[in-house]
């Protein structure tokens, strides 16, 4: 009997001795995992206070002289891109205006003249006609000393899954989201080149970072942006060129309307032209950025949600826009 109580006994102290290994070996798991994440929280407050702090302080640089004098925006009669020439217009940019809408442009370059005292120069033309016009663009913008490209024309769609939607409109969003963005830094950049310095700026979208279901080419044609500046800042930083990629969340625009509802501004949702002050003044700051903090606060939760949840979470939220769309329609009929 004595036997057995000393085996139980060896038996039971030998799973003491390897509980007690396993507890300090989780201990030291977990105190690498929190300093690794108390690590990361302190680098992003960092970052946020040096993006979104420091430009404020050191005053408002002169993009004339560190880019040159002409500025280029894509898609600018409305939204951020308005917003965004409107900004720029206030360092002093000439803005060369690319739009679809003759009226339009026109509107907003005599706003633009009469308000900064600037010069502009229109250019009608529908990126969603693919090749064609892109020798015409080039034609009416070669003698102008182009500074800062921003590549911000856009589409967007309502929620759908890819078998409901319309071919045409898919050409649409690779021919707008894609092909122009590409092709215009593709213009721009021997002009920067040869004079060491530019800066090109791409407009994605936050939700580039995690696909989204019902939304799926749109964000994929937003991830694609977001690569293609990582991937140019990579390429042309040694030669004084500066590729930005901005990622904004939801800015209360008419890109951002759905059933005919523009969103109100607020503290997380911005106006276009509280967006685009923020967003320029990260430009030459840092190369990837939402380009408004609190948008950079939402941006940091979604990368730490699992991809599960944030495919699962989007996946009822476009629903039930889709919803709402076909129920507003029905009540049109």
């Amino acid at each position: 009997m004595a036997v057995a109580v000393d085996k139980f006994d060896l038996l039971f102290d030998e799973i003491v001795r390897q509980f007690t290994s396993f507890s300090e070996a989780f201990a030291i798991v977990g105190a690498i995992y929190t300093t690794h994440k108390t690590f990361n929280i302190i680098h992003g407050c960092y970052r946020a206070i040096y993006v979104y702090g420091a430009p404020r302080l050191r005053g408002r640089p002169n993009l004339v002289s560190r880019y040159g004098r002409w500025a280029l925006v894509t898609g600018c009669t409305d939204g951020i891109g308005k917003s965004y020439a409107q900004e720029l217009a206030s360092y002093g940019m000439n803005i060369i205006l690319i739009s679809r809408s003759s009226d339009k442009l026109l509107k907003c370059s005599e706003d633009l003249e009469r308000q900064f005292g600037i010069e502009t120069l229109t250019v009608t033309a529908d990126f969603s006609q693919g090749r064609a016009i892109y020798t015409m663009i080039e034609q009416e913008i070669k003698d102008k000393e182009i500074g800062i490209l921003v590549n911000n024309v856009g589409v967007m769609y309502y929620p759908e899954n890819l078998h409901e939607m319309n071919m045409d409109r898919i050409f649409q969003l690779i021919n707008v989201n894609v092909t122009a963005a590409t092709v215009m830094s593709r213009i721009v950049l021997p002009q920067m080149v040869e004079r060491g310095s530019g800066a090109i700026v791409n407009l994605s979208a936050a939700t580039s970072i995690r696909p989204s279901p019902q939304l799926a080419v749109y964000t994929a044609t937003k991830t694609y942006l977001d690569y293609l500046a990582q991937a140019l800042q990579y390429e042309y930083a040694d030669k004084g060129i500066t590729v930005q990629s901005l990622m904004p969340c939801f800015v209360a625009t008419k890109t951002s309307q759905y059933g005919g509802d523009v969103q109100s501004p607020g503290y997380f949702i911005p106006s276009a032209s509280l967006y685009a002050k923020s967003a320029l003044q990260t430009l030459g700051v840092t190369s990837r950025t939402t380009g408004y903090w609190p948008h950079q606060l939402q941006f940091y939760i979604v990368e730490m949600l699992p991809k599960s949840v944030w495919l699962w979470c989007t996946n009822i939220v476009n629903s039930a826009i889709k919803r709402k769309i076909k129920a507003g329609q029905q009540k049109k009929k």
